[in-house]
């Protein structure tokens, strides 16, 4: 059975930073891109980062470059997204989920885990 276990979230202020957490099992990193992704409330749910362990190739959404930084451990079946210079409008649920699809990361995904909430205070 496939479990991605998303944690991590939280409340901080403007400027602030927070470390979220994607635990995965049932599944190879070699097999799989790992991904973030967010969804405010009345919005879809949009690709933040997107990262291969297989050739290091990431992806990052423009409103997030500079200030996220996606990374894995294979070792704990963990990949992490380090968010920094946190802004209001990154209030969102984030949820990580896994692709087998080299080709676009942050495309559709195969495996969904439950979200966690992250909100930015102005």
């Amino acid at each position: 059975e496939v479990q991605l276990q998303a944690s991590g979230g939280g409340l901080v202020q403007a400027g602030g930073s927070l470390r979220l957490s994607c635990t995965v099992s049932g599944l190879s990193f070699d097999e799989y891109a790992i991904g973030w992704f967010r969804q405010a409330p009345g919005t879809g749910r949009d690709g933040v980062s997107c990262m291969s362990s297989r050739d290091g190739s990431q992806y990052y959404a423009d409103s997030v470059k500079g200030r996220f930084t996606i990374s894995s451990d294979k070792a704990k079946n963990t990949v992490y997204l380090e968010m920094s210079s946190l802004k209001p409008e990154d209030t969102a649920v984030y949820y990580c989920a896994a692709t087998g699809n080299w080709k676009r990361l942050c495309g559709t995904q195969s495996y969904w885990g439950q979200g966690t909430q992250v909100t930015v205070s102005s």
